[in-house]
């Protein structure tokens, strides 16, 4: 049984969107404060990441703990009510997340999953956005340098 009226879900329901989530959100300005740069929901890439960066071929997606079923996180459980619905949809969810992962992964990507309660701990997840990504470059790399002849 759920705890809401039906009419107070089905409004909840309505105001989730698929792209620019808080845990999204709060995984870009982290991302972007430790000097990356990257392009966000890439059509063209298998799954549609979140964060993808072209020239370190390497893409992050912001995973929802309930949308993609956190495996042991408080969030990540199927709701009592409706269990036929919300079963087969949240598998399809999962079955989707593997798919694109493979298929990134044989196009040469590597891909990182942050879960959004791991965001809770933004330290940790600065290291391991360091670790995945390699070195940030300095702002204003991409400036053409002079060269001076001698």
């Amino acid at each position: 049984m759920d705890k809401i009226s039906t009419e107070r879900r089905s409004a909840n329901m309505r105001r989730i969107r698929s792209k620019d989530t808080s845990p999204e959100i709060a995984l870009r300005r982290l991302i972007h404060g430790l000097g990356y740069r990257f392009r966000l929901h890439r059509k063209d890439l298998p799954g549609r990441p979140d964060i993808v960066f072209p020239g370190r071929r390497k893409v992050i997606f912001a995973h929802g703990c309930f949308w993609h079923q956190h495996p042991g996180c408080r969030e990540g459980r199927v709701p009592s009510s409706r269990l036929d619905y919300w079963a087969a949809k949240l598998e399809r969810n999962q079955v989707r997340d593997t798919e694109s992962r493979a298929l990134l992964e044989e196009q040469g990507w590597r891909v990182l999953v942050v879960w959004e309660c791991e965001l809770k701990d933004v330290a940790a997840v600065s290291r391991t956005v360091k670790r995945f990504l390699g070195h940030a470059r300095p702002r204003g790399s991409n400036a053409q340098v002079k060269r001076v002849k001698r």
